[in-house]
């Protein structure tokens, strides 16, 4: 019994700041503090300064001695590859309403691994754990990208050579992989950065979590909970439980156990990422079913999260 407290415990110094923040941002935009121009504006510089900032940082300043685990990077592209077609088999079984599947599927397979995963990880394992967080966060959001391409693209347009190039430029635009290359770049070829450069750019990543927290809070509709459809619950049961425990599983019967484990497991538990609405609403699909799975699956994440660090640190797995 003092073994199932001790893992309750741990799982909730994990969540609880996040919770707290999460609450305080929606709070804080209840109660008009801070309103919809802060969040637009705080999310950009967060999206294109100072997580980009944090994720080379943290590549920079590992350990040299430290190999990045790419045979972990590997297993988990591949593993989410194969969620993903699994995502689009059971969604095809299961959901009737065919203008739909592509909403449920992408809210299914994008996670929010660059605000929430990277919290979780930092958390738990700090400097060493997000040096391998960036790595894994670069290969996903290329992988995200162009998975939600493909199942949200009108059939008859199919996967054509300007739909490809359009991806390409988008991925190659975009500042969390640019910062992440950068970082890898500097790393091997050990160029040196100046001390004054380092300490201001450590001002800017530590603005990162609590920031994102808190506009992720503070733009949640809680309205959209309301929203008990089918559709809904059936995307949200795919992303933060059959996700992680398919994904955490496999990468246990690998081998993988500590800090990969616990990388594996806080990636795929995280709730559907905000940039899914985006994706839906300018791609013609329903955006509201988008925003109803971001709001349900990051509120029940936080439940399925912690169930699931109270499992596997009862274990001693992570």
């Amino acid at each position: 019994m003092s073994m199932f407290f001790e893992s309750l415990q741990f799982s909730f110094s994990i969540i609880g700041p996040i919770c707290l923040l999460l609450f305080l941002g929606w709070f804080l935009r209840k109660t008009e503090i801070i309103d919809d121009a802060f969040i637009e504006t705080a999310s950009k510089l967060v999206f294109k300064v100072t997580l980009p900032t944090l994720l080379f940082l943290s590549i920079i300043k590992t350990n040299r001695d430290v190999e990045i685990d790419f045979e972990l990077i590997i297993y988990s592209v591949i593993a989410n590859f194969i969620f993903f077609l699994l995502s689009v088999v059971a969604t095809k079984f299961w959901v009737k309403e065919k203008s739909a599947h592509g909403v449920i599927i992408q809210g299914a397979f994008r996670s929010n691994i660059a605000i929430i995963g990277l919290a979780y990880v930092a958390n738990v394992y700090g400097d060493s754990g997000l040096a391998l967080a960036a790595v894994y966060v670069a290969f996903h959001t290329m992988l995200y990208n162009i998975l939600a391409v493909v199942i949200l693209s009108p059939k008859q347009e199919g996967f054509n050579p300007k739909m490809l190039f359009g991806v390409a430029k988008s991925i190659a635009k975009n500042p969390l992989i640019i910062g992440i290359m950068l970082g890898i770049l500097f790393f091997l070829l050990a160029i040196p950065v100046p001390q004054v450069i380092i300490n201001t750019g450590q001002y800017f990543s530590n603005m990162t979590l609590p920031v994102a927290l808190l506009c992720t809070g503070g733009s949640l509709n809680l309205q959209a909970l309301k929203d008990n459809s089918f559709n809904c619950r059936f995307s949200t049961t795919l992303k933060i439980v059959v996700a992680p425990i398919l994904i955490t599983t496999g990468g246990y019967l690998f081998g993988f156990t500590g800090q990969q484990l616990g990388i594996l497991f806080f990636m795929s538990a995280a709730p559907t990422a905000a940039a899914s609405y985006v994706m839906a609403r300018s791609m013609g699909h329903n955006a509201d079913l988008a925003a109803n799975v971001i709001a349900m699956t990051t509120i029940g994440s936080l439940i399925t999260t912690s169930l699931g660090i109270s499992f596997l640190y009862w274990l001693q797995l992570m």
